[in-house]
């Protein structure tokens, strides 16, 4: 008999009709799951084989706009969601009105979710309360509070490298831990267990099965930086481990968060989707997709866009898009790059706000950017071999591969933003949203007087907030807090002037921050307004709970 394996996750809900929505989950067995809502609205999927898994994303259909419905899972005559002996609230799903009036939005972001369970038995996480749990268990616990209309996660939804001592049992069960990849994820089915990890507490469960979410990947969701640059794509090639470990990753990415990004008019033209669900078993057409992805990450593009009446969102792919060869280093490819700008500029009079949500920063500490920006100069050959060899170890010592280090990319992304922000249609503000660095904190760019265009009218931000549940050591917070000291940014000059690096096109102030825990921002948007909110997950004698950090008009006075 077919049970729940895992789920079920809201993943999308139509914002311009109020009518649809879709329901992911995982079954024990080949079967139909069925998602009924208490005010009548329905649907239901068969399960798609997938190296032994079976999962469902459910189009559910007839919601009523501007309501909240309670919904079940049901599989045959039994129902399997919510759990009899269930603790929490019955899973709704939330519509918006149909009307385009202006209505309040609330999006909560974070990023660098470690799903580890706490230190051997002592009941002690090292880590600190989980800014997910700890957010899930509020909301249940008070019908009144406030909850988020949408849950962005910016990346290391799991950690491929770096596992649990749980897991690790599981993994040594299967081979030996003394053979390469050792204690990271090796299969598709090892990646199962991750997710099995991260999605299974029941907090977190509850929360995903009533709050929709978007999702995009990062590096650890692969490997450790991964695709931080061409020497570091060849020589990891070049292990027997490797291919097994992308294309697994890649096929795990697709099911378990892809998907549930797309709404059902994308999932029906997806063929990918069409091939594996029209297989018995869909391993191989997954299998084959997800390796001609590695091949060629330009033919398959897993940005997306995700509009909220007058909020535009653009999620953006800043891993696998990349462009490596040193030349002509890119962080998105031209038909990426080509994508993004004409979604943002194709018509500013539509969006009080236009969000992108990028999973690695595009301003950071200014001493970080420096350091990056030459260290990119050096690896290109600016200061000849021996420092583009000292370089290259360099980047890969330090983490030195976001925005910063493909120059070229940062200039045009920084144009981008500031076109997007200019012009009598300006929306109010333009927010890059981004996590990976472990601590939050707000900048704000300043651009020359002498800039082709001026400075936009819109206010301009960046917005950082990780890590959602992992350790952050002491010399990782003293490090950039130093970063963006003056201190730190008389030495970040220094760099650029010994990579002969050209001047960076705007100037950037932290106008918040930083703050270090484990922490989820909530942008909450009405009209041209926009404000944010910072809250921490802190231990309270012997609870968890949620401690407000920030409460700021993002459009006002700040």
């Amino acid at each position: 008999m077919a049970g729940l394996r895992l789920g079920p996750l809201l993943r999308y809900v139509d914002q311009e009709s109020g009518t649809t929505a879709t329901v992911w989950a995982e079954a024990s067995r080949p079967c139909t799951v069925e998602v009924r809502c208490a005010d009548g609205a329905s649907g239901a999927a068969p399960t798609f084989a997938v190296a032994g898994h079976h999962y469902a994303l459910v189009v559910v259909e007839g919601l009523t706009p501007g309501s909240t419905t309670t919904y079940e899972v049901r599989i045959g005559s039994r129902r399997v969601w919510p759990p009899e002996d269930s603790r929490h609230p019955p899973s709704t799903i939330t519509t918006p009105p149909s009307a385009q009036e202006p209505r309040e939005l609330r999006i909560s972001f974070g990023s660098c979710r470690w799903a580890a369970s706490p230190g051997a038995g002592t009941g002690h996480d090292p880590a600190g309360p989980d800014a997910l749990v700890t957010l899930a268990a509020h909301l249940a616990a008070d019908p009144a509070a406030q909850r988020p209309d949408v849950l962005l996660l910016l990346g290391d939804q799991v950690y491929a490298d770096e596992t649990s001592g749980a897991t690790r049992r599981r993994l040594a069960a299967r081979r030996d831990l003394r053979e390469p990849p050792g204690a990271e994820v090796a299969d598709y089915d090892e990646y199962t267990c991750l997710y099995d990890e991260s999605w299974r507490d029941p907090d977190v469960r509850w929360l995903l099965s009533t709050v929709p979410s978007c999702m995009i990947f990062d590096d650890h969701d692969v490997i450790d930086d991964w695709n931080t640059s061409a020497a570091w794509q060849e020589q990891i090639r070049a292990t027997p481990w490797w291919h097994e470990r992308i294309v697994s990753g890649l096929m795990s990415y697709w099911v378990y968060q892809h998907l549930g990004n797309l709404s059902p008019a994308e999932l029906a033209a997806d063929p990918v989707y069409a091939a594996v669900r029209a297989s018995p078993d869909g391993t191989e057409a997954l299998r084959r997709f997800a390796a001609e992805t590695d091949a060629d990450p330009a033919r398959t593009r897993w940005s997306y866009q995700r509009i909220f009446g007058r909020v535009q969102l653009l999620m953006v792919d800043t891993r696998a898009a990349r462009v490596l060869d040193e030349g002509r280093r890119a962080m998105l490819d031209e038909d990426e790059a080509r994508w993004l700008r004409e979604r943002v500029l194709s018509d500013p009079s539509a969006y009080d706000h236009v969000l992108i949500g990028s999973s690695l920063p595009w301003l950071l500490p200014p001493l970080v950017h420096d350091a990056e920006t030459w260290n990119a100069a050096l690896c290109s050959g600016s200061r000849g071999r021996r420092w583009a060899r000292f370089g290259e170890r360099l980047r890969r010592a330090a983490d030195l591969e976001h925005w910063a280090a493909f120059p070229d990319s940062f200039g045009r992304f920084t144009e981008l933003l500031r076109r997007a922000g200019s012009g009598p249609d300006a929306p109010a503000t333009v927010c890059v949203l981004s996590g990976d660095v472990h601590h939050a904190y707000i900048a704000e760019p300043h651009w020359p007087v002498s800039t082709p265009g001026g400075a936009p009218e819109a206010r301009v931000l960046q917005l950082t907030c990780s890590p959602a549940h992992n350790a952050v050591p002491r010399s990782i917070r003293l490090g950039f807090r130093f970063g963006w000291s003056r201190a730190g940014r008389r030495i970040g000059r220094m760099l650029t002037r010994h990579g002969r690096t050209e001047r960076s096109p705007v100037t950037w102030s932290r106008v918040g921050g930083p703050w270090f825990g484990n922490q989820l921002m909530t942008l909450t948007l009405h009209g041209r307004n926009s404000a944010l909110t910072l809250v921490q997950a802190k231990s309270i004698g012997r609870d968890d709970q949620l401690r407000s950090v920030l409460e700021r008009s993002l459009t006002g006075e700040s």
